[in-house]
């Protein structure tokens, strides 16, 4: 899931979203030496991870 996330999220999506993007995120961050485009990817998915913990009320030590 790497879409853009619009303000009508339904935060019941969020506990299978969450540790999707996570997971993603974690895969870039892992790599040696990131790409423009893979740092572009990185920080997308890092924005998606923020909006829907600060949308959802989802504290970053539960997810």
């Amino acid at each position: 899931m790497t879409h853009n996330l619009e303000s009508d999220y339904d935060c019941a999506n969020a506990s299978a979203d969450l540790p999707d993007l996570i997971a993603q995120l974690q895969s870039l961050q892992n790599q040696h030496s990131l790409s423009d485009e893979q740092q572009q990817l990185a920080n997308h998915l890092d924005n998606q991870i923020r909006f829907i913990r600060n949308k959802c009320d989802i504290p970053k030590d539960l997810s």
